[in-house]
């Protein structure tokens, strides 16, 4: 398996796909192959190439008219994500890159090139270097000129190289007889790259390419950026194994933070590398509109992760990752070497800048599978009529309809799996119906369904639904925050109840609500996470007393909670006696779901925007404001790829946690970033001005990475459940 997550590709068929190319690497990228390219005198043609002529990989995305498996990009970043995990050596990627840009092109003289590029009897190369200078010659243009770092040109049959003619850029398609290939001493050592040479050839019109320099480019993102997946995919599994072995001081050293957060780091850097190439294969393939945006932001982020992750893979392995054996400085100097055909990462941030300023955005959209039209008119047809009712019966028929939380059960919801979930939650939306806002009350509710009897359920869940009932959630104390279970509210057991004796803090809107859910220490002899007990408890009981706590905002949200011999009856235990942390894991687990869907109360993507463009900031402010853009893609897009891997009925538990980590932060360093650009206009208050609101809102977003799980405890919880990487309480190997 690949790590941290299935892949580039979702669903059966890119996993079976994935799974036959790493199965081919594993027989033929063997630790030979590449280290006898490692030490050649000149690159050579892989041992392999005639097998994956044969099966049918170097045409998996071209047409089967021109010989080609009848696939797209996308099928073909899923397999050079493997074979760049296998840092497979050879001429693959140049000339699979100049296939797809030559098909993209069309015409005549692809259709004679591309069947031999399939079957491998024919190998090509693309330059991406400045482009060479262009002059008009009739039919055709007369080249000269010099471009470097031609990824397999020593080897290409066909050259596709850049001229620039007439303030416009083309790829001219030249036999590499006509021009001189020169190998030169390239960082990757694995692979070569060539000097290319021309001198006054002529280019007749007919293999000059129609294609855009955008066009190109986008295809070069997805392919060197599929590649790049693939190298972070092996730097973050290879150090996360070399984590799980290598014991230092009596341990496992993924056992300390400082290892299994730069574990967890690379991990967050691979999944959200996947995404974007994943997207912009998909816009490529499908010729969207914004697929220059989408490729644009793949030229961004998968080869900066790949360099992030292979570099912190040294780092990790320590000595041994710096030695000439190991493999490890192999995918770095790979990683390095396809950052630097793309282009500078800072450029491309920039016009990813550029393009949002303007305008350009890539809507993240779930094609929704077959079926799905059958479950939109059912839909449909039951919410018909609930947009005229007034607001008191609107909120009485979403509620006994199960339409607020639908993924529960029936009668409090509607047994609705991720597509009748996906559905319902558009259908409100065209329809203009808001459900009841819960806040906590969001948290009880799946927590009293599956444990509470039915006498709670239709005196709590029936009411919290419509939106009668405020919640609060009495967990958190002075001594038990992350650590939970440390809690030491005491709950003895007293004629028809329990009296309960402590103190709970942070807890919100305490001041406001009817009911709260309580977790309390009911056998002081138990081990830790056992011997507490859920309970629901009635906010005006005798002996609660709430005491707001003024934030750093200035505002009272969070509360101190003082439970003074509270008597809570049989009736308001949850589950069963001693068994309250199972039921409170429910709650938590509904908590952190909620919040990794992000807040809309912190700064967004577009406040950003908004702001930006009342300022025109360039420089490396314009840069930021690009990688900014490619930060919330991938964060939209991680919720795209979760519910698309709830829909085929995969684990979508990585995708998650990876996506809320990133959106805890987001809004933090939007809202730094924009009272730094205030300068001095940002340290005062003025009435109507932007440093009212980024004043506010830098303060106000401290909160983000510490609520609802610090952003230590997620990294903790990455680099383990994605990683596997050991618990920080493990016992230490024998």
């Amino acid at each position: 398996m690949t790590a941290g997550g299935l892949g580039i590709g979702l669903g059966a068929d890119h996993e079976e796909l994935a799974e036959s190319v790493r199965r081919f690497a594993r027989r033929h990228v063997t630790a030979q192959v590449l280290r006898d390219a490692v030490d050649a005198r000149a690159e050579t043609a892989a041992p392999f190439w005639p097998e994956l002529g044969e099966q049918g990989l170097l045409g998996l995305h071209l047409p089967e008219e021109h010989g080609g498996q009848g696939g797209g990009l996308l099928e073909l970043a899923v397999a050079l994500e493997a074979l760049g995990h296998a840092a497979a050596p050879g001429v693959f990627t140049p000339s699979v890159l100049s296939s797809a840009v030559l098909a993209a092109a069309g015409g005549e003289l692809p259709a004679k090139l591309l069947p031999g590029l399939a079957d491998g009897s024919r190998t090509a190369a693309t330059a991406l270097g400045t482009p060479l200078p262009g002059v008009r010659d009739g039919s055709g243009l007369t080249v000269s000129g010099t471009t470097v770092g031609v990824l397999g040109g020593s080897l290409a049959d066909v050259l596709l190289l850049p001229v620039r003619e007439a303030e416009r850029t083309r790829w001219a398609v030249l036999d590499s007889s006509d021009v001189r290939v020169v190998e030169q001493d390239s960082l990757d050592v694995s692979r070569a790259a060539a000097r290319v040479d021309v001198a006054e050839v002529h280019v007749p019109d007919e293999r000059v390419l129609g294609l855009g320099e955008g066009q190109v480019r986008a295809i070069a993102a997805v392919v060197l950026g599929a590649e790049a997946v693939g190298i972070a995919s092996w730097s973050v599994s290879t150090a996360a194994e070399y984590a799980r072995t290598r014991v230092q001081f009596g341990k496992p050293i993924g056992q300390f933070q400082g290892v299994k957060h730069k574990c967890a780091h690379t991990g967050i850097a691979l999944e959200g590398a996947r995404a974007v190439v994943w997207d912009a294969a998909r816009a490529v393939d499908s010729g969207d509109d914004a697929a220059g945006f989408a490729s644009a932001i793949a030229a961004v982020v998968a080869p900066d992760a790949a360099v992030q992750c292979a570099a912190d893979c040294i780092q990790v392995l320590g000595g041994i990752g710096f030695t000439w054996e190991h493999d490890a400085h192999l995918y770095y100097r790979r990683a390095l070497t396809v950052r630097g055909l793309l282009g500078r990462s800072g450029d491309l941030a920039t016009e990813v800048a550029d393009q949002a300023l303007s305008g350009a955005a890539r809507p993240v959209e779930i094609d929704l599978p077959e079926g799905s039209e059958s479950v939109r008119e059912a839909v449909r047809a039951e919410l018909a009529g609930l947009a005229d009712l007034g607001e008191g019966d609107r909120l009485v028929r979403l509620g006994d309809g199960g339409w607020v939380q639908p993924h529960l059960p029936r009668p409090y919801g509607r047994d609705a799996g991720p597509l009748e979930q996906i559905v319902i939650d558009e259908e409100l939306r065209r329809a203009g119906i808001s459900r009841p806002e819960l806040l906590m009350g969001g948290w009880a509710v799946p927590a009293v369904v599956a444990y509470g009897t039915e006498e709670q359920k239709q005196r709590l869940v029936v009411p919290t639904l419509r939106g009668e009932v405020v919640w609060c959630q009495l967990f958190s104390e002075p001594g038990a925050g992350s650590d939970l279970a440390s809690l030491t509210t005491k709950a003895e057991r007293v004629e028809g109840g329990w009296k309960v004796n402590g103190q709970k803090i942070w807890t919100t809107v305490a001041q406001f609500s009817d009911w709260a859910m309580l977790i309390a220490r009911t056998d002081p002899q138990a081990a830790k996470h056992a011997g507490i007990t859920y309970f629901v408890l009635d906010m005006s009981t005798p002996g609660v007393m709430v005491r707001p706590m003024r934030e750093a905002t200035g505002k009272e949200l969070f509360n101190e909670v003082f439970l003074d011999d509270v008597f809570i009856p049989d009736d308001c235990v949850v589950g069963d006696v001693g068994d309250g942390w199972s039921v409170a894991r429910a709650t938590l687990s509904s908590e952190r779901v909620a919040l990794g869907r992000g807040n809309a109360s912190y700064p967004t993507l577009a406040d950003l925007l908004r702001f930006a463009g009342d300022r025109e900031p360039g420089g490396s402010a314009r840069e930021r404001i690009g990688r900014f853009v490619c930060d919330n893609q991938i964060i939209d897009l991680l919720g795209a790829r979760s519910v698309l891997q709830q829909l085929s009925g995969g684990d979508s538990s990585t995708t998650s946690s990876v996506g809320k980590f990133l959106n805890m932060r987001f809004g933090q360093q939007v809202a730094e970033f924009c009272l730094a650009e205030l300068g001095t206009a940002g340290v005062v208050s003025v009435s109507g001005e932007p440093s009212d609101t980024w004043m506010e809102q830098v303060v106000s977003c401290r909160a983000m990475t510490i609520y609802g799980g610090t952003t230590e405890v997620q990294l903790n919880v990455i680099g383990e459940r994605m990683l596997g990487l050991p618990r920080d309480d493990a016992p230490a190997p024998r």
